[in-house]
């Protein structure tokens, strides 16, 4: 066979190989995607759980901050328990436990089962968003990593497109236990897809607790750390308690608010992949710029909320601004570490879903002593200290993402 002939002939399956990595990052994508529609459920059917379950709204919330505490322990230990593990078993295994999960949920009879059924999910997420991001950079070209990383985090915004209005209108229609039980079966789906197109992925590097722990004295990384910590907790302060806001202050019912989530959602995409590039170049400077009007739509809204129109503006400058968040705290984690990806990229999953939790928990405990409005005021109070953390930190040498 002539050269000519042997390169004619490896084309096909050089495209069949690039395909088949493309698909991987799609099934990931769906992975995260999954996840994070799991974590947000609650979000916008706050005021059914707590109405069946028979607990307030703000003990409703605790359901989102069970499962992003354990979700901030379990990425950590997950990454480091694993060691060399089949990184496609290991994501399987997190699918299946999230199904469980979400079964357990849709199950409830009372508020004490539905906090277990929400640890299990917690163990799902944390893995999940611990391995993702470094998966896909190991599916795709290099210089596609940082195409592939967006699309990943764009599980995220999604979700809120798709997955919690979604699950708002499927409560709405059929009750909120429907809703967990519809995202257990899109679980399983996925955990059949990876298992058949990602191939095996034994880590790289195995780094231990106490190795990746010591990461957080690299001063880009514990920055970036910092700034997530208190721009996540600000957000989910106000954003857990977006539904029942909407409902005093605009006073519209479950079917707008879904409508709203939506509008909100497909903002959140946008600015998902809008700040990609930017935040691989300028990680610090992307979170700043979009965390600005994220911190002013969130003290404005109480406000300016009473008229339709406007928060739909506002809604849409949120999800816009707060779109961007995990792709470029994504970034930013791993120019801080760039020699140890996967273990950067649990600290910064740990941190992220702490803030989640702690977010949800600060934000009940004010709307349920001050009312949902003063949620809103805490949320943005956070997010305006995260901006200044990051405007007084020296900013990082730009570093192209590599696999």
């Amino acid at each position: 066979m002539t050269q000519v002939e042997e390169i004619a002939s490896s084309a096909p399956a050089a495209r069949d190989s690039a395909l088949r990595g493309w698909l991987g990052v799609g099934a990931v994508t769906g992975a995260t995607f999954t996840v994070v529609t799991s974590e947000m459920l609650p979000v916008g059917l706050l005021t059914p759980i707590s109405a069946t379950l028979r607990v307030s709204e703000g003990a409703a919330g605790l359901s989102l901050t069970a499962t992003g505490l354990v979700a901030a322990l379990s990425a950590p230990l997950i990454t480091a328990a694993l060691g060399r593990t089949d990184r496609r078993l290991v994501l399987c295994a997190l699918l299946a436990v999230l199904t469980v999960g979400n079964v357990g949920a849709a199950w409830a009879p009372n508020f004490a089962v539905m906090m277990g059924a929400r640890v299990l999910v917690g163990v799902g997420i944390g893995g999940v968003w611990a391995i993702a991001a470094s998966m896909a950079a190991r599916l795709v070209p290099p210089k596609s990593v940082g195409t592939a990383t967006a699309l990943v985090y764009s599980g995220v915004a999604v979700a809120s497109v798709i997955g919690v209005p979604a699950g708002t209108y499927i409560g709405a229609l059929a009750g909120w236990r429907a809703a967990f039980l519809v995202i257990a079966g899109l679980a399983v789906v996925l955990l059949v897809a990876i298992a058949v197109l990602l191939p095996r992925l034994a880590a790289t590097q195995a780094v231990p607790l106490r190795d990746t722990l010591r990461l957080t004295r690299e001063p880009q990384l514990r920055t970036a750390l910092l700034v997530v910590a208190f721009l996540v907790t600000g957000h989910f302060a106000a954003y857990t308690y977006i539904r029942p806001l909407l409902e005093k202050v605009t006073g519209i019912g479950a079917s707008a608010i879904g409508t709203l989530l939506l509008v909100y959602g497909i903002a959140g995409v946008l600015g998902n992949f809008g700040s990609g590039a930017a935040g691989v170049r300028s990680p610090r400077r992307t979170l700043i710029t979009i965390g600005i009007p994220l911190a002013v739509t969130v003290l404005l809204i109480p406000a300016l909320g009473g008229s339709l129109w406007l928060a739909v503006v506002l809604m849409v400058v949120w999800g816009l601004s707060y779109g961007g968040v995990s792709v470029t705290s994504q970034n930013w984690a791993f120019a801080g570490a760039p020699d140890a990806r996967e273990a950067a990229s649990s600290l910064n999953a740990g941190v992220f879903n702490a803030a989640i939790a702690l977010g949800a928990f600060v934000g009940g405990r004010s709307a349920d002593a001050f009312g949902v409005t003063s949620a809103m005021w805490l949320g943005g109070a956070l997010v305006l200290i995260a901006l200044t953390i990051a405007a007084v930190s020296r900013p990082a040498a730009a570093r192209e993402l590599r696999g």
